[in-house]
């Protein structure tokens, strides 16, 4: 088997190359080698399609990358594998939608049709509280899309009347662009390829085909979305301008703040206060969940800040992982005012606390008073 070509040397362009630059080659190399100006050179076929398969991995950052990394080897089986023209036309209308090579190559398909352009994607917004979120939920949307005209049934023409042969490709649906001694054929920019003209516009729209609609759906929201992501409706975007697919409608989901709880991706975050004796002695305590109230054991001696967790009341994965965790976050809260009983029994606590101080403030108060009088450790030691 015969070792391929670099790909850089294909394209003729350097390895620190931009997308422009690898755009601008490779369209060179497209029109030269272009079978509607080489139809008797299956070399120029080759050649065209060579051309492709380079501008394809090279054109792509991920494939680039693998490319640049391991060679052939890298991109084995993600580069395509072109058998014919058509099938290279076939390629590079879904890759660019007739955007940069649509009019190259007439925007045909197999068999030299003319290919159908698919209708617009449209967007929708939709609005969740935490709950709806984590457990997902079916919410009613409305948004307004193009679509087909009823008067005219989406061709345009006011009914009753007849299309005429387009004068600027005489039928064709193709017009030959000459530049020197390259002749390029492209779809006619008056009738888009189809090779009739309307005689009479549709008078309720215009002539477009197309009129305005307010779409209302259910939309089945999933569990675990977050806020960011989107919902796909598939062909509920706008209508085609001459009979494709439908594009898609995206929902984009925006989650509210919840009172209670922060979200950090499947996990939820409860700062929860507790009392000093609570955290000295020890309690069981209630806690809220997304699911009801649950009962929380604090071990006695608990730092302000420390956090526990609750196995499996996060959020659901909307990957279908395994749900996350509520992670519960304690902090002592300090009462601003007390009874006269609560100021009794706390100074007989103070007092207490002075005589037995615990062993994080005595290392405390050793290291305040080295801060303080860095001689004293130095003169105890000698004395000693």
């Amino acid at each position: 088997m015969a070792e391929k070509t670099c790909y850089y040397e294909v394209l003729r362009v350097e390895r620190t190359a931009t997308k422009q630059e690898i755009d601008r080659a490779y369209r060179k190399l497209a029109i030269k080698y272009h079978p509607d100006s080489n139809r008797d050179s299956d070399d120029a076929v080759e050649k065209f399609k060579e051309a492709t398969e380079a501008y394809e991995v090279l054109s792509d950052a991920d494939k680039r990358s693998r490319y640049d990394q391991y060679g052939h080897a890298g991109v084995e089986g993600a580069a395509h594998q072109f058998t014919d023209v058509e099938d290279i036309f076939e390629a590079f209308g879904d890759m660019f939608g007739g955007g940069m090579f649509g009019d190259l190559f007439g925007n045909r398909g197999r068999g030299g049709g003319r290919r159908r352009r698919r209708g617009a994607d449209i967007r929708c917004d939709v609005t969740l509280t935490l709950e709806e979120a984590a457990r997902g939920v079916k919410k009613n949307v409305s948004f307004r899309r193009r679509v087909p005209c009823k008067t005219c049934g989406g061709d345009g023409a006011a009914p009753g009347s007849q299309p005429v042969t387009c004068t600027t490709c005489g039928g064709r649906g193709q017009v030959i662009q000459s530049a020197g001694i390259l002749r390029v054929q492209t779809t006619c920019p008056t009738c888009q390829g189809r090779g009739q003209q309307i005689s009479e516009p549709c008078k309720d729209c215009r002539g477009s085909g197309q009129q305005n609609e307010r779409a209302e759906l259910a939309v089945e929201i999933p569990p675990g979305v977050d806020d960011g992501m989107r919902v796909r409706l598939s062909n509920e975007g706008e209508a085609s301008p001459d009979g494709g697919p439908n594009g898609d409608c995206y929902c984009f989901i925006t989650v509210q703040p919840h009172d209670l709880f922060q979200r950090e991706g499947s996990h939820l975050v409860l700062q929860m206060p507790i009392s000093y004796s609570q955290a000295a002695l020890g309690a069981n305590i209630e806690v809220p969940t997304l699911d009801g109230p649950h009962q929380l054991t604090v071990p006695a001696g608990t730092q302000n800040g420390e956090v526990f967790t609750v196995k499996g009341e996060g959020v659901a994965d909307p990957r279908g992982g395994r749900p996350g965790d509520l992670l519960v976050q304690v902090f002592v809260e300090v009462p601003k005012k007390l009874s006269s009983e609560q100021q009794t029994l706390l100074r007989q606590l103070a007092d207490l606390d002075h005589e037995s101080v615990l062993p994080q403030r005595t290392s405390f108060l050793d290291k305040l008073k080295q801060f303080f009088d860095p001689d004293a450790e130095t003169a105890a030691g000698k004395s000693g």
